[in-house]
Formats: structure tokens, sequence, C-alpha cells
């Protein structure tokens, strides 16, 4: 199984926020600059800036800077591992679940008694 480790829990932490998925979004289609990914949100820059450090942290976006203006690019590699952990853990579950499956169905079939 994938190991548990603080950038997976970074990752989950920084997608718990709706605010944050729709910043990755709009990144999936491309750079942006930070005044461009304010736009839709209804806060301040401030506000903005706070969710983007937290993604930055998480290694799901990086910054960079032009003079004044910056610029933010997904990075898409913290989103593979937590699709891998979570992969990993879907076949431990199916395959459990199958296990079950198998015993419940070999475990309550009638039995014939003798009369």
């Amino acid at each position: 199984m994938v190991k548990y480790s603080s950038t997976l829990n970074r990752t989950f932490a920084a997608l718990a926020d709706p605010t944050r998925r729709r910043i990755l979004a709009h990144l999936a289609r491309g750079n942006h600059r930070v005044t461009h990914l304010a736009r839709p949100h209804n806060m301040s820059l401030p506000a903005v800036s706070k969710h983007l450090r937290v993604l930055e942290k998480a290694g799901l976006l990086r910054r960079r800077r032009y003079g004044r203006v910056h610029e933010m690019e997904l990075d898409a590699e913290p989103l593979k591992k937590a699709a891998q952990w979570v992969e990993e853990y879907r076949k431990f579950w199916e395959g459990s679940l199958d296990r079950l499956a198998a015993y419940l169905e070999k475990t309550s079939k009638p039995r014939k008694t003798k009369i």
C-alpha cells in the first residue's frame, strides 16, 4: 500500500475546501494570475491569497513572479499520489466485500432437512 505521509495529509486538507477545489479547476485549464483566480470568488484578494498558500504548501501549485504579477501553475503530482492512495484502498475494500459476499452466500444457503 502507499505510505501514509504528511504530504498526503496536506493534499487532502487542501482539497477539503470547495474554494480551493474551484481554484484548482481553473488552474487545470491553464496558468492564471492571482487576480484572475480571485475574480469568480466573492472574497478579498488577501483571502484568496491564503487559499493559494495552502495549495502551495500542499505542493498542488507553483507560483511564478514577474515583477508585481504572480502567476499560478497547477502541479498535479500530489493529486496523482492521492489518487493512488485511494485506488489501493478501493482494491482492498472491494476484495474484502467480495470475500464477505462469498462467505454470506456460502453460509446462508438453505439446508435440506430430513423428514
